[in-house]
C-alpha cells in the first residue's frame, strides 16, 4: 500500500513540476511504448487471426429454440443407481393339485363310494378381490352409475376390495365391506353416505367375484379355477365350467373332492347316474379332482403330504423371512460398494463427463460437469458457480461460445450473445441449454480495462521518470 502511495505521489509531482525536456522525453517513450502494443491486452469476442469465423448471434428466443434443436442426450447414470434389492425370495403356498395318478393296468376293484355332505348355501359374502359397483337405478331396470362423487371409478368399472377388506371411496376414505352381504354392505354404505351428507340413493352389486374360489383339475379338458357368485356352485356346474369330465375308462374314474381336511370321493359311474350327486353344493376352498386310479388311500397320503408341506411352510415363515432380509443386506452392501466405487471413479476423472467452461469476468473461472439426465441451462451454469460481479463484469457482453461440428462448417464458432442490462432478459438464460464444450464468457466492464491499463502502466512511467530525473524526489 505505501509502495502504491509513493508511485501516486511520484506521478502526481511529475505532472504538477515544470515540463521539463527529460519529463517530456519520458513521456514520450511511455506513449510510443503504447503505440508499439507494450499495453493491457484484455479478452474480447472476434474473428480468429486464422481467419475462422466467429458468428455473434443475439441470443432471442428464436435462436435459443433453434439452439436447443441440436441432437445431445445427457449421459446416464450407471444401471447400478436404478437397482433395487427387491423382495427376495417370497415364501409359495400350497403349491398345485397333483399331477394325475397311475392308472392301473389290472381290473380295478370296486371304488369306495364317499360322497360329499349336503350342506345349506349361505348368502354371498364380500371377500378380498371382489369388485362392486356403486349404482343408481333409472326408471326401469335400467342402470346408470352414479355422477358426481362416484364418477372417478367409472373408468375402473367398479371399486376392488383391498387387503384390508375395505373400498376406498374418493372424498370419504376406506369403508369395510369384507364379511359383509350385499344387503348388509348396502346397510353400511347408506349409513356412511348419510353421515357424510350424500344422497344415498345408489344400489349395490358385486361385478367382479375373486374371494371365493373352487378349483378344478385332474381329467377335464380345461383345468381351471372356478369363482363362487351369489348363486350356488354345484358340482355338476363346476365341471361343466372345466369343460367337462374327460376320461376314457369310465370304471377307473372317480371325482375326489377334497375340503377342510377330508376327502370324498364319488365314482364316475355312480355321479353320472345320480342328479342328487351333481347337485351337491361347493363351499369356497374345495379342491375337486377327477382321478383316474382307483388307490383312494395312496391319493389321501398325497394330500396329507400337501398338508404337512402347507404346515411346515407356515412354521418356517419367520425363518424364510429373515433368511430374505439378510438376502437383501448382502444385496444393498453390493450396491453401495458398485455406487461407491462409481463415485469414487468420478472423482479421480476415471469416468467420462460432459463439459463446459467457464472464463472471463466469473466468479470462479471453471470447469463445469454436465448433470447426468438432465438439460443445464446457462442459468444452471452461471449461477451453480456463483454468478459474475457487475463491478468488472459487463452483463451486456455475455457469451456462449460453441463450435459448428458439422463437416462443411469445421472450425467455425457461433457466439451467442446475452445482454442482461435490462434483468428481464435474465430469464432467457434460465432456456438455453449448454452442450459438451460450451464456453461461457464474461467481458470486462470498460471502465475495468482503462483501471486495469493504468494498474499496468504506472510501474513503467515511475520508472522511466525516476530514471530521467536521476533518481531524485
Amino acid at each position: 500500500m505505501e509502495t502504491a502511495l509513493r508511485s501516486t505521489k511520484s506521478l502526481r509531482d511529475l505532472i504538477r513540476a515544470p515540463l521539463s525536456l527529460a519529463r517530456f522525453g519520458v513521456l514520450a517513450t511511455t506513449l510510443a511504448l503504447s503505440g508499439c502494443g507494450i499495453s493491457y491486452q484484455s479478452p474480447d469476442v472476434r474473428e480468429r487471426e486464422d481467419g475462422t469465423p466467429v458468428v455473434v448471434v443475439p441470443m432471442t428466443a428464436q435462436e435459443v429454440s433453434r439452439a436447443n434443436a441440436s441432437d445431445y442426450t445427457p449421459r446416464a447414470l450407471p444401471a447400478v443407481f436404478y437397482a433395487t434389492t427387491g423382495g427376495g425370495s417370497a415364501v409359495t403356498g400350497a403349491g398345485a393339485l397333483p399331477a394325475t395318478p397311475y392308472l392301473p393296468s389290472e381290473t380295478p376293484g370296486s371304488l369306495d363310494f364317499r360322497p360329499l355332505p349336503d350342506v345349506q348355501p349361505e348368502a354371498y359374502r364380500i371377500g378380498v378381490g371382489d369388485v362392486l359397483l356403486l349404482a343408481t337405478k333409472s326408471g326401469g331396470s335400467t342402470i346408470e352409475q352414479l355422477s358426481g362423487l362416484l364418477a372417478a371409478q367409472n373408468q375402473r368399472q367398479g371399486y376392488t376390495v383391498r387387503d384390508d377388506g375395505s373400498i376406498a371411496i374418493p372424498e370419504i376414505g376406506p369403508v369395510q365391506l369384507s364379511g359383509l352381504t350385499v344387503q348388509e354392505a348396502e346397510d353400511r354404505l347408506f349409513q356412511v353416505l348419510v353421515e357424510n351428507q350424500i344422497d344415498p340413493s345408489f344400489s349395490l352389486e358385486v361385478a367382479e367375484f375373486h374371494s371365493k374360489k373352487v378349483a378344478i383339475g385332474g381329467a377335464v379338458k380345461k383345468p381351471s379355477v372356478v369363482p363362487i357368485t351369489l348363486n350356488k356352485l354345484t358340482l355338476g356346474q363346476a365341471l361343466t365350467t372345466a369343460g367337462d369330465i374327460a376320461v376314457r375308462d369310465r370304471e377307473f374314474a372317480s371325482i375326489r373332492v377334497y375340503r377342510e381336511g377330508t376327502l370324498y370321493q364319488i365314482p364316475l359311474k355312480i355321479y353320472l347316474d345320480r342328479q342328487d350327486l351333481q347337485n351337491k353344493v361347493l363351499l369356497n376352498g374345495d379342491a375337486v379332482y377327477v382321478d383316474t386310479s382307483y388307490d383312494l388311500d395312496r391319493a389321501m397320503e398325497f394330500y396329507q403330504a400337501k398338508i404337512d408341506v402347507i404346515a411346515l411352510r407356515t412354521t418356517a415363515r419367520t425363518t424364510a423371512l429373515q433368511s430374505m432380509q439378510a438376502e437383501i443386506g448382502l444385496q444393498r452392501s453390493a450396491l453401495d460398494e458398485r455406487r461407491n466405487l462409481f463415485e469414487l471413479r468420478q472423482k479421480l476423472g476415471a469416468e467420462e463427463r460432459d463439459y463446459v467452461y467457464l472464463t472471463g469476468e466469473v466468479e470462479n473461472q471453471n470447469r463445469v460437469a454436465l448433470p447426468y439426465q438432465l438439460q443445464a441451462t446457462l442459468a444452471d451454469i452461471l449461477y451453480s458457480e456463483g454468478g459474475f460481479d457487475n463491478t468488472t463484469g459487463d452483463p451486456t457482453q455475455i457469451y456462449v461460445l460453441r463450435a459448428d461440428t458439422r463437416a462443411e462448417n469445421i472450425g467455425s464458432i457461433t457466439a451467442y450473445h446475452l445482454n442482461v442490462k435490462n434483468a428481464a432478459d435474465t430469464l432467457i438464460a434460465t432456456r438455453f441449454e449448454m452442450r459438451p464444450n460450451d464456453v461461457i464468457f464474461i467481458e470486462e466492464q470498460a471502465i475495468t480495462k482503462w483501471g486495469r491499463a493504468l494498474q499496468q502502466m504506472f510501474p513503467s512511467l515511475l520508472s522511466a521518470t525516476s530514471a530521467a530525473t536521476g533518481g531524485g524526489g
